[in-house]
């Protein structure tokens, strides 16, 4: 017979289900992630994209299983867990009331944007093998090394980061910007004398689409890391979240209808995930005008990042080292001047700042210069880049056989579909 249910065991209950949900919220944000992608790329390459997107999360949960989970949150020292593989472990030192489960696959599904993001960066011209290479590695070591860090108990446990500005958005930027430097730019993005060529996105209205599924599944991602479906701090981190994304469409919005004399569309829709990258550091520890600030300047600073990694031959399709390198450490630093407790706007000084500061700068080290070696040895043995002539006519045949749409002719010329 079942025991009766008490007022703790209710507690337990309902931040089961609500950390499940939240998890569910952010795995649907896979889909964002790709319709994003794929939105902002060329139609010949759809099919690589989806399988990119499906497989980083696939493969990466398979060794965050095995060994992420354990480097980020077993029993170690400051820089990295040694205990839990296989999840063998009752992970004690965690303290947690929920099942350790539950806990994983919320974690898990965090691990796989931090991968995704890459892919945008890449897109176009990278080898799937030496794709799939990369997202086991940074699921398995580089992105739980931070995690471990920041949230595991390790040497930098005293920054602010709530949903991972940086564990997340920054770990997955800047591994972008290290594979996006390796690869080097798309056949046809720079001419001769430096200057960019537009390469246009096949679908707007599939990029947008992602962009609303990504902002909703946002609700999950950082309301949902109280893990506590009774803190009922969850309805104003929902507020700043929602604030800060409103804050970055409008003002990214703004800046380029000033700068191009049009309201570009997908400045726009980079402004709104700007603005959700930016407050993820701070969005229980700022008030609503501090996320409105946040996501004003994220929104900002994205267009301003966009067009400088352009303007170095950076090729980036689809702008993910704008919005989640560059905007998450934006925030992770924002959250020094913001906070509501140590922020230097509420007196709090300079403590706070220089901290997130030092957990900026140490994240890029660490994710950038792996990614970077990792990328140019899988270059060394395998080779990152496809051909010529595979990158022209596009991965959709080349990598899978396939074409994404069958019905429509797509021709192969540069600048082409």
């Amino acid at each position: 017979m079942a025991a009766e249910p008490t007022a703790k065991s209710n507690q337990i209950a309902i931040d089961t289900i609500w950390t499940l949900l939240a998890a569910f919220l952010v795995f649907f944000m896979q889909a964002g992630f790709a319709l994003v992608e794929a939105g902002f790329t060329r139609a010949k390459n759809t099919g690589n994209i989806i399988m990119k997107n499906l497989m980083d999360f696939s493969a990466g949960s398979l060794i965050y299983w095995a060994v992420g989970f354990a480097f980020m949150f077993g029993a170690g020292n400051a820089f990295i867990g040694s205990k839990g593989f296989f999840l063998t472990d009752s992970f004690a030192n965690l303290g947690l009331e929920i099942p350790l489960m539950a806990f994983w696959i919320f974690q898990a599904v965090f691990a796989a944007t931090a991968a995704t993001i890459v892919s945008g960066a890449m897109a176009e011209r990278t080898n799937f093998s030496g794709y799939l290479i990369y997202s086991i590695v940074i699921s398995g070591f580089i992105y739980p090394v931070v995690g471990h860090w920041i949230w595991g108990g390790g040497w930098l446990s005293n920054m602010v980061d709530f949903a991972g500005s940086t564990v997340v958005h920054s770990v997955g930027g800047w591994a972008a910007l290290a594979g996006a430097i390796v690869l080097g730019p798309r056949i046809g993005k720079y001419n001769q004398d430096g200057s960019a060529n537009a390469l246009p996105g096949h679908n707007l209205l599939m990029a947008a689409l992602g962009v609303f599924i990504l902002w909703f599944g946002w609700f999950g991602f950082n309301p949902g890391s109280t893990v506590a479906g009774t803190d009922l701090s969850i309805g104003s981190i929902a507020v700043t979240t929602n604030l800060a994304a409103a804050a970055g469409a409008t003002l990214s919005m703004v800046v380029s209808w000033i700068k191009y004399g049009k309201a570009d569309v997908s400045m726009t829709l980079n402004g709104a995930l700007a603005g959700l990258v930016g407050i993820t550091a701070g969005c229980a520890s700022v008030a609503n005008i501090g996320a409105i600030l946040i996501g004003a300047l994220a929104g900002i600073i994205v267009v301003f990042a966009v067009e400088f990694f352009d303007k170095i031959h950076v090729d980036d399709p689809v702008g993910a080292i704008a919005v989640h390198g560059v905007c998450g450490a934006f925030g992770t630093a924002a959250v020094g001047f913001f906070a509501l407790d140590g922020g230097l706007f509420y007196g709090g000084g300079l403590s706070l700042l220089a901290t997130q500061l030092k957990g900026v700068v140490s994240v890029f080290i660490w994710a950038f210069c792996l990614a970077y070696v990792l990328f140019k040895a899988i270059d060394a043995v395998i080779g990152l880049r496809v051909p010529e002539e595979d990158e022209l006519s596009g991965l959709d045949y080349s990598e899978h056989g396939a074409v994404s749409y069958p019905d429509f002719l797509l021709t192969s010329s540069k600048g082409d579909a």
